[in-house]
């Protein structure tokens, strides 16, 4: 009996007016990359400039493929030799922010000694699919060019996957995000279509599946991701997609339907629940409020439909255009994309939001002012603790959004550099608490660690509010401060959210406390107790913030491309002064106004 592939096996030629770029991107040379493209994280801290020269190596490759399938021109099958051979002889597939060269006190890789991270998984995962779908057509061309592929990944990345367990991403220390899934699901990719004989190929694929359900079972119960809806996608998601690849290649395991897994079902109607409207969404730690690149919203179709999450379905279809635009650099969701006759020819409703989402295991509530539209006020709020993945130090931070517009802000963060996973981390200014919408507590900001957390947190939801209260005490290193209490509170039938701090000391400290506000778009008013903000993007009404305690306002600019392209040329943080009695209060009242004109 065959074997089971990968689950599409033909590229059908209908595909290529849905992908415009296959075409014209024959003529676009592959880039080069040379070792001084590598040397320059090390000496500069700059990650992009090698990982997109990589990026540009995947989306050729992958049109080319298509073309080649689809018409079997000559110059295509050659631009798809020409694509594999440059990965072939590429001395890492590995990105230079996670060789581990560093630890032998070098710079350059050790091809000897391949390093298994993110970006070497992906190549596997690319290199699988072209083979699968045009491999025949590359041989033809160019004899041996198939044993190539599999002498490579099986160097790269089937031999260090078995033979090693020192991996980081493993999560054998209990530490389990999403690499995991990410690396194990295109190892699993790379197995099913390269590896032989049968029994390396079941050796492999029981690994990745064992490395699938360590993270699926870690995975809380409510499906929430702590590292938030950005990276939902390479994680729970790439979760899902191994274990639908698994039941296409008959190969569960005995662990049964990943869909009677009730962490993995509740998982698929996280990315709508964090939808606030248009292209913005719900952003804590590293995530963006406004993705900066096409996601998989095939996927979540396909996941929706796969455990009749109806909201999950509609979200995704109202992302979708009438080209083949998501995930053009990672070919297997590409394929899987076009040969989803379903996803194209569903009709697209609109997202439907809910009226609230509770996630307890990360604490965080979004409610917005009315179900299924994103018209309105909503709130996000969280409570958790500054020991997340890709944390930033926000404990008891809130997001207010007008219309499905962010205005009072999540900031996100600047582009990746050497400082972003190191030490340096919490010098970046976006990563601290004095740029969160939280206190600065007796001149306190909150430290990074899992011990700085909200504690005694309850969450009440009803027809007419939706609230959130915690005690932000733990966040803070202030042994005087007896507690903090703040209450969060989304009024559906005042059409008004409020923020209220109640503090007390058991000594009155040395310096005052000031509350926080990050805040996007412009400042049309401002006096000492009120403010009127236009959101970004403009509209016919704007946010009024009231104050109890005299603000004041500073300008940022912004000058990094992944925050402008979000917030424009800056953002203004609004300080407000708290004094430093022993016991006190204080509150911020948020409404919608009607924008004279």
């Amino acid at each position: 009996m065959a074997r089971a592939g990968l689950p599409v096996s033909a590229v059908q030629p209908e595909w290529l007016a849905l992908l415009p770029e296959a075409g014209r991107d024959l003529s676009s040379p592959c880039p080069a990359i040379t070792a001084e493209d590598w040397l320059d994280y090390h000496r500069t801290g700059n990650r992009t400039r090698y990982e997109d020269l990589a990026a540009e190596r995947h989306r050729l490759l992958s049109a080319a493929v298509l073309a080649a399938g689809a018409t079997a021109d000559p110059v295509a099958v050659g631009r798809v030799v020409e694509g594999v051979l440059a990965f072939c002889e590429q001395p890492s597939w590995c990105w230079p922010a996670h060789d581990d060269a560093h630890l032998r006190g070098e710079q350059l890789p050790d091809p000897e000694r391949p390093f298994l991270d993110l970006g070497a998984g992906e190549v596997a995962a690319q290199l699988a699919w072209a083979d699968h779908l045009v491999g025949h057509l590359a041989e033809e061309a160019s004899p041996g060019i198939r044993t190539r592929i599999r002498a490579e990944v099986e160097h790269r990345i089937f031999r260090p996957f078995l033979e090693r367990d020192d991996w980081h991403w493993l999560g054998l220390d209990g530490d389990v995000h999403n690499w995991l899934p990410w690396i194990a699901g295109n190892v699993l990719t790379a197995a099913v279509a390269l590896a032989d004989p049968p029994e390396r190929r079941a050796e492999l694929v029981a690994a990745a599946r064992t490395c699938l359900l360590r993270y699926a079972d870690r995975l809380p119960a409510d499906g929430a991701i702590d590292e938030g809806y950005g990276y939902w996608w390479n994680g729970a998601c790439r979760t899902l997609e191994a274990f639908e690849l698994l039941g296409a290649v008959g190969d569960d395991g005995g662990d049964g339907d990943w869909r009677e897994h009730p962490a993995l079902r509740a998982t698929v109607g996280f990315p709508a629940d964090m939808h606030l409207g248009g292209d913005w969404w719900v952003n804590v730690a590293d995530g963006s409020a406004r993705p900066e690149t096409d996601l998989a919203w095939p996927a979540l179709f396909r996941l929706g439909r796969a455990v009749g999450d109806a909201r999950a379905q509609a979200l995704a279809l109202s992302r979708r255009t009438g080209a083949a635009t998501s995930e053009i650099r990672r070919l297997g969701r590409l394929v899987l994309e076009l040969a989803d006759e379903e996803w194209w020819a569903a009709p697209a409703t609109g997202p439907e939001p809910p009226r609230e989402a509770w996630y307890p295991s990360v604490q965080l509530l979004v409610a917005r002012e009315r179900a299924g539209n994103s018209a309105g006020l909503a709130l996000a709020a969280k409570g958790g603790h500054n020991g997340e993945h890709h944390n930033h130090n926000d404990v008891g931070s809130f997001i207010v959004a007008l219309d499905g517009v962010p205005v009072v802000v999540d900031l996100g963060r600047p582009t990746y550099t050497a400082a972003t996973f190191s030490s340096e981390r919490y010098s970046i200014w976006t990563m601290q608490s004095l740029w969160h919408n939280v206190p600065v507590v007796g001149g306190l900001q909150q430290p990074p660690g899992a011990q700085f957390a909200a504690r005694d947190v309850a969450v009440e939801l009803s027809d007419a509010a939706a609230a959130l209260e915690l005690d932000l005490r733990e966040a803070y290193p202030a042994a005087d401060l007896l507690r903090w209490r703040r209450r969060l509170v989304l009024d559906r039938d005042g059409a008004a959210i409020t923020c209220t701090d109640d503090w007390g000391w058991s000594t009155a400290p040395a310096r005052p406390s000031t509350g926080t506000l990050v805040v996007a778009g412009t400042i049309a008013e401002a006096s000492d107790t009120q403010l009127v903000i236009r959101p970004l993007g403009g509209g016919p009404r704007n946010l009024r913030v009231r104050a109890d305690r005299p603000m004041t306002v500073e300008q940022r600019p912004l000058d990094d491309w992944m925050l402008t392209r979000v917030w424009g040329s800056c953002v203004n943080r609004i300080s407000i002064d708290l004094g430093n009695d022993i016991v006190d209060q204080s509150s911020l009242r948020f409404e919608a106004m009607e924008e004279d004109r």
